[in-house]
């Protein structure tokens, strides 16, 4: 499981250190791809697999879905890491997260998510995130 938040720095050639934490999960290739709320997510191999398993079974003849779908696998490259700790994002994903310099990387259970720095910061304030409104969804979700 993937949990913690971690600062770090995108250098110059577009690698990011990936927590030795998160490095031990992932494997020694994963899945980087375009995330939701303009972030990057990352699957272990193990992962991406039931994700894909899943994708497999919606209908081709949803427009919605051939659209999740291309979206998702569209954007998605296959990265490693490199003696130091760092992985190569491509450039196109680097675009999708608008990550340039300062970067936060987050665990959220299944998946690995890298934020440009001050994405995470406005999307996790209190105006935009409120706890009590969230415990009251996820009250009506069962949980």
């Amino acid at each position: 499981m993937f949990i913690g938040e971690y600062q770090h720095t995108i250098d110059a050639k577009g690698r990011i250190i990936i927590p030795s934490k998160f490095r031990d999960e992932l494997g020694d290739k994963f899945i980087v791809t375009k995330g939701l709320d303009n972030c990057l997510f990352v699957y272990s191999q193990e992962e991406w697999a039931n994700l894909e398993a899943k994708l497999k079974t919606l209908p081709l003849t949803s427009k919605d879905a051939r659209a999740f779908v291309r979206f998702f696998f569209s954007g998605a490259t296959e990265c490693d890491v490199d003696k130091q700790g760092r992985a190569l994002i491509p450039a196109n994903l680097r675009e999708h997260a608008a990550l340039e310099k300062d970067a936060v990387v987050i665990g959220v259970s299944t998946r690995v998510e890298i934020w440009d720095k001050d994405r995470w910061g406005q999307y996790n304030c209190d105006d935009n995130i409120s706890p009590d409104e969230i415990a009251e969804k996820m009250a009506l979700l069962g949980i």
